[in-house]
């Protein structure tokens, strides 16, 4: 038996009205739905209740038939605690057994044939060749038409049948393509196949492109390695943002792929939304939630814009970060690492409250598994964890790396890969761990903060960022550790030890066209250079 790896889905509508008989009938309804699969060699059965006038509730749980019958329940009671009862549907699928429930008829429904009427005793034999030929082409021609219309009513059910899994939209069609050549993760392509509009919403083309204005560029928010995104206003007036697949995108695919694997089953206040997807002719879109505010490092490395964000907001963002983080890596039922955690995806919405996005290069961990090794190095040069950049070993310490180097931004408004450029060669964390070696750790402070920070806070900031950059995985903290370093200051901090390398990116300023301009390679290749400390 194996339980694992197990994805559970539900419909996004909860259930209204007597939610206890609901239970009552639902809980009833699997465990009779059990007992008959357990008992039968298809290890399979379906079951219905009417909960009221209007609403029926059918189930279907199934076993692989090479479990027993102890295996088989023991599988199904697992996958019992996993469905959401509050839901007006759930599902939850394992490598050896599947239970759904759903207030609509989604399996077919055979309904069992009427037994033959009972035949009077045939009258005594008729000593008369005449007729018992008559009687023996009847018999015959009879079973003849019983057999026609058995065979007439099997092929007219499984034409039926294909017609209704012919139905499948393109769209569906298309998710299942976005499998291929996937990005890490412990899921294939099959995560997307059973998928609802209910969960899943499908967003017509023409709606996006009306809510874009075609892609004008004066709705286009920014562009990243997935491709553009565009701010969009649906006809209800609705904000949202539309990040679409560019087709000269080398790896965009795997990223969609990706990213609604993992983020349609990720819910926090401090993750970014998604909405639903646009899969249509040639385009590959995802739908989220529209963030005003955008994101952090539009407005804390712009010289006007960082006014907006004060000491008090700073900190909430902060904090709100290591939220987020906190439920990726221990809180949700998957064990994500983000991979790309940096100031531009970090939106902020009209409250300001940080939302973790963009999920493409993410990956799951299984239950006990803390660290991997990629040959893909992927990511940001200046939020890389050393071991991460040097050797593709990433773990939960390479996202609190992350974590520590965008907090040091955010205390100090200043951007660790341009701080590399100014400084000669000292990064942001090499300064930050000067200052706090000479005592003179406020100096790192942004000049806009001078009026409402708190010093003693600010030290504690700058003390939990030198934590989490430090060059031993193992001596930085957990997020778990963090959250709690952050909101109290009666605890008691370690001593941090001096960061890690610095690794950034080297410009190759000597090759320069006749113009003046700085050559682009043609090739994709980043050189990366390593300063001690």
């Amino acid at each position: 038996m194996s339980q694992y790896p197990s994805l559970d889905m539900w419909n996004v509508q909860n259930f209204t009205g007597g939610t206890d008989i609901f239970g009552e009938k639902l809980r009833s309804l699997l465990t009779e739905a059990t007992a008959e699969a357990v008992n039968t060699s298809k290890m399979f059965a379906t079951r219905k209740v009417n909960l009221d006038v209007s609403r029926t509730l059918y189930g279907l749980v199934q076993c692989t038939p090479d479990l027993s019958k102890f295996d088989c329940n023991s599988c199904l009671e697992a996958a019992f605690s996993y469905l959401r009862t509050s839901q007006v549907g759930s599902r939850v699928l394992s490598p050896s057994c599947i239970v759904r429930y759903e207030l609509y008829p989604f399996y077919n429904e055979t309904e069992p044939l009427a037994p033959p009427p009972l035949l009077s005793p045939p009258p005594p034999p008729i000593p008369s060749k005449g007729k018992k030929t008559t009687w023996i082409a009847i018999g015959t021609t009879g079973s003849a038409i019983i057999v026609l219309l058995l065979s007439s009513f099997l092929l007219w059910r499984r034409h039926k049948r294909d017609k209704e899994e012919k139905s499948t939209s393109d769209h569906e069609v298309q998710l299942l393509h976005l499998g291929e050549g996937s990005v890490g993760g412990d899921y294939s392509c099959d995560i997307l196949q059973g998928q609802e509009y209910q969960e899943f919403p499908h967003f017509p083309l023409g709606i996006i492109l009306e809510a874009t204005q075609n892609f004008s560029d004066e709705n286009k928010l920014g562009e990243g390695g997935f491709g553009p995104v565009y701010k969009g206003i649906l006809v209800d007036g609705k904000e949202v943002a539309v990040k679409r697949l560019s087709r000269t995108s080398g790896q965009g695919l795997k990223e969609l792929k990706n990213e609604v694997t993992l983020i349609s089953k990720l819910q926090h206040k401090n993750l970014v939304r998604l909405l639903g997807c646009c899969l249509e002719g040639n385009e590959s879109m995802l739908i989220y939630e529209y963030m005003p505010n955008k994101s952090l490092d539009f407005l804390l490395f712009d010289s006007t814009k960082r006014s907006k964000l004060d000491w008090k907001r700073r900190i909430s963002i902060i904090n709100g970060i290591a939220r987020g983080l906190l439920y990726l890596h221990e809180d949700s039922r998957l064990k994500v690492i983000h991979r790309d955690l940096k100031t531009s995806n970090v939106l902020l919405d009209n409250e300001m409250n940080p939302r973790i996005s963009d999920f493409g290069m993410a990956r799951i961990f299984g239950g006990n598994q803390n660290e991997a090794n990629t040959k893909r190095v992927v990511g940001t040069y200046g939020y890389m964890a050393p071991e991460y950049a040097m050797e593709g070993i990433f773990s939960v310490k390479s996202d609190v790396f992350s974590f520590g180097v965008l907090l040091l931004e955010i205390l100090s408004g200043k951007k660790n890969s341009r701080f590399y450029l100014i400084e000669h060669g000292q990064s942001l964390l090499n300064y930050a761990w000067k200052l706090w070696c000479e005592g003179c750790a406020l100096e790192l402070m942004d000049p806009v903060l001078v009026h409402s920070c708190v010093p003693t806070e600010l030290l504690r900031y700058i003390h939990v960022g030198l934590l989490c950059v430090q060059e031993d995985p193992v001596d930085r903290p957990t997020m778990s550790s963090l959250v709690v370093m952050l909101a109290s200051d009666a605890i008691v901090l370690p001593k941090p030890t001096e960061p890690a390398f610095s690794v950034g990116r080297v410009v190759n300023l000597a090759q320069s066209s006749s113009d003046g301009k700085v050559a682009a390679s043609k090739n994709k290749v980043t050189l990366s250079s390593v300063s001690p400390r």
